[in-house]
């Protein structure tokens, strides 16, 4: 069998294990140092969302699982540990504190191909010369290399994908707390928080070939490093996001395009609201954050007057595209630093009815970037886009993009102003602020 691709672990195998990352569980939590209902301030643990720090404090505000008893505090350094923590039933308050590195996949892909999946198989099956470029493969059937890939694909989604329930802080221990390989589902839940990890991709490690995809074919592949799925009160701080050891630079190349094995890094999609994103460091990456995910009519009716969220703070750093991009939502976007490499797209997708507001932030691109690349029109949609430097210049960026795309101009307006702001730097002060504070192991 040959599944070439990453090598990493499945979890979880037996009743035995289940029982024992209970125990340990148990254990740590009835150590944990907490009282109920009393908030420490200096325990970043218990620490939360600061009144009009963006949508997320809307309303209600955010405060996860900062009111946890000692019962619901759980210090984990697996995953198997980790997916327990997150299982134990109710929604009580929790805070579960990640030790570490957490690897969703630590046996390798191998551990989830089903049995008789082989790599080069699909590869001769579907390759242009022998299956052609005009049907997709959705109608193969279950015994067929795309029958066995669905089905290894299937069992890393049940392996990777992470629940996370509602009224829960998710925090790393010190500098060096990482999920790897795992995709955090904040699904359906009210008032959630993430901070102080480094998130490294999931690898798809059974991509689909679709050769109907665009003119040239397309590898398709799964899973963000975490999905805001009709969620409301999210707060994701100090984190850092990125392709770390398994860059798209390093993917090989099977039917002339890349085999894609990256999704999104953060996706905010099917109704979900007030999301605040902040001091994040957003890295080495291709598709980065989706808000919104169809302009589909039945897409529409969820998401229309929801998709509210702020971004400030981040260091958005050699990324291709979506930093963000947008449909429907009011979404606010200040004291950002964008640092572009030599395959930067573009940051702001305007997308379907999207109002996005992007005011004092600043650009670093390198020679022969322009300034018009920053926004990307995907729809006619209006946006704000004040006090923004490029290179240490204070540049218009809807007149810079209209200069260079005169048949497809954008409007400028969002029809909304942002009121639930922290302090807002001068542009010129924003690199220096973001770069050294931003991202994983900064937390204060």
């Amino acid at each position: 069998m040959n599944t070439r691709g990453w090598h990493g672990h499945a979890i979880e195998r037996s009743a035995a294990l289940v029982g024992c990352t209970a125990l340990v569980l148990s254990l740590t939590a009835a150590t944990a140092e907490a009282r109920p209902g009393h908030h420490h301030p200096r325990d970043t643990a218990r620490q939360t969302l600061p009144a009009n720090d963006g949508w997320a404090s809307h309303g209600s505000g955010t405060t996860g699982g900062a009111a946890a008893d000692a019962e619901h505090v759980y210090t984990v350094s697996t995953w198997a540990e980790f997916k327990a923590a997150l299982a134990v039933e109710g929604t009580a308050p929790r805070i579960i504190k990640v030790k570490g590195t957490v690897d969703a996949v630590s046996e390798g892909c191998e551990a989830f191909a089903a049995p008789g999946y082989d790599f080069d198989a699909y590869l001769e099956k579907y390759s242009p010369e022998n299956w052609g470029m005009e049907t997709d493969l959705s109608a193969e059937p279950d015994d067929s290399p795309e029958g066995l890939r669905r089905a290894s694909a299937a069992q890393q989604d049940r392996s990777i994908k992470a629940n996370v329930p509602v009224n829960t802080t998710i925090v790393g221990v010190g500098r060096g707390a990482a999920l790897k390989g795992a995709s955090l589902q904040i699904k359906d839940v009210d008032n959630v928080i993430v901070r102080n990890l480094t998130f490294e991709s999931p690898v798809d490690c059974f991509p689909q070939w679709d050769p109907t995809d665009g003119d040239s074919g397309n590898w398709n592949s799964e899973y963000d490093s975490a999905v805001v799925y009709g969620s409301t009160h999210v707060w994701l701080d100090h984190n850092t996001f990125t392709d770390g050891e398994h860059p798209d630079s390093a993917a090989p190349t099977y039917f002339g395009m890349l085999y894609q094995q990256h999704d999104g890094q953060l996706d905010i999609v099917k109704g979900a609201d007030y999301v605040t994103a902040s001091w994040n460091v957003f890295t080495e990456h291709d598709k980065t954050i989706l808000i919104g995910n169809s302009d589909s009519e039945s897409t529409a009716a969820v998401d229309r007057g929801h998709l509210r969220a702020t971004f400030h703070h981040n260091l958005f750093k050699n990324l291709v595209e979506r930093a963000p991009r947008v449909r429907f939502g009011q979404v606010d976007v200040y004291n950002n630093h964008f640092v572009a490499s030599d395959d930067y797209a573009y940051s702001f997708g305007v997308g379907k009815e999207s109002a996005i507001v992007a005011e004092h932030n600043a650009f670093t691109l390198p020679a022969g970037v322009s300034p018009a690349q920053v926004l990307k029109r995907w729809n006619d949609s209006p946006l704000s886009a004040a006090h923004n430097r490029v290179n240490g210049r204070t540049v218009d960026l809807i007149a810079a993009h209209n200069a260079e795309n005169p048949d497809a101009t954008l409007r400028s307006g969002a029809g909304w102003t942002p009121t639930l702001r922290t302090k807002v730097l001068p542009s010129r002060a924003v690199p220096s602020a973001v770069d050294h504070g931003a991202g994983a192991g900064r937390l204060r």
